[in-house]
């Protein structure tokens, strides 16, 4: 059979993501487009059968860095299977990367360590001899399974967690679904999240556009009590699973359990577009390692060390929801410039 590269339209290349088993919403056209809003140039590289369609492809963003170029493909790229096509894939990559005069191209597949295709995919990365490297995106989660009744969704969190819930329905907390003019008190509530919890926020133009361009796979969810805003959620859905990316809560958003009121309202969301999953978005890594370790010994002590990890708290809060710990397969570079690839790396935090 006849396969050619070639640059898909933004309705083929969705399609196609939307249709691909590792498909995410890191490699679609929205978040692409609002990547580019912010400093990056975004190209997309297809696999073409001899029927025009696309069989393997990934979205890449460039930007400038320390007086560096840089490539990268979050949460891709998205391969066929067949080293014939996928290498052909990569050479098309490669130059794209010396055209845009990058050092190096991150690639950070959408894989899981315990999917059957992790071990095919590593040998292939091997047998190319490309670097690992850290990811970008958390390289550990946990993923709610969607497909059971929303009775048996509830039942699967925890006893705290369905306490908290109903707690906040008793105190009064109602959720409503946000508009654009609602933004504007999202991010007063991001700003004042960020500055209690240490953590940088985005510019509210960028969530502005995040909600924008991802519509009617966006959603804003306003938690009020006593009349005023407490906490808000922005998640998004792709073909396949809901995303928790952004949540920010006042002090009595906290105390009232209103993140725990909008999270199941999240969920439910998702459910009902038809994802399979919900995506809760990033735990300590040594929670996922430990998920994967080889004996109970290891297990124990990354446990242990996770309780050191700046993210201990939030993963509290995520586990609540019944989900289950999952560790992606690592980055790895293809390296353009051998020469600067060591200065790079640095610049890149690994």
């Amino acid at each position: 059979m006849r396969w050619f590269i070639g640059i898909p339209d933004q309705v083929q290349w969705d399609a196609f993501v939307a249709a691909h088993p590792h498909g995410n919403l890191l490699q679609a056209s929205p978040w692409g487009r609002l990547k580019e809003q912010f400093g990056w140039h975004c190209r997309r590289l297809a696999v073409f059968d001899s029927m025009g369609t696309p069989v393997a492809g990934c979205q890449v963003l460039f930007r400038r860095a320390y007086g560096l170029a840089f490539g990268y493909v979050p949460r891709g790229p998205l391969l066929a299977g067949d080293p014939a096509i996928d290498d052909r894939l990569i050479r098309a990559l490669r130059w794209l990367g010396w055209r845009m005069a990058a050092v190096l191209i991150r690639l950070e597949p959408n894989v899981l360590l315990d999917e059957p295709h992790a071990t095919t995919l590593m040998d292939w990365v091997h047998r190319h001899r490309w670097p690992i490297a850290e990811t970008i995106q958390p390289r550990s989660t946990i993923l709610v399974d969607l497909q059971p009744t929303e009775e048996a969704l509830f039942a699967a969190c925890s006893k705290g967690h369905r306490a908290d819930i109903r707690r906040a329905e008793r105190l009064g907390v109602t959720v409503r679904v946000g508009d654009e003019t609602d933004l504007t008190t999202f991010y007063t509530i991001m700003q004042a999240t960020g500055s209690r919890a240490s953590f940088a926020i985005h510019s509210p133009e960028y969530y502005t556009a995040a909600w924008r361009l991802h519509r009617p796979r966006a959603r804003l969810l306003i938690a009020e009590h006593d009349g005023g805003p407490v906490a808000a959620h922005l998640v998004f859905a792709d073909a396949r699973y809901g995303r928790y990316l952004y949540s920010g809560a006042t002090d009595v958003g906290l105390r009232s359990g209103a993140n725990h009121l909008l999270e199941w309202h999240a969920m439910r969301w998702a459910r009902a577009l038809g994802c399979i999953g919900y995506d809760l978005w990033g735990i300590p890594d040594a929670l996922g390692q430990a998920a994967y370790a080889p004996d109970e010994q290891t297990r124990l002590a990354l446990e242990q060390a996770a309780h050191h990890d700046p993210l201990i708290g939030v993963y509290r809060f995520k586990k609540g929801f019944g989900g289950r710990i999952v560790r992606f397969v690592p980055a790895f570079d293809v390296v353009l410039m051998p020469p600067l690839y060591a200065l790079a790396r640095r610049a890149l935090g690994g």
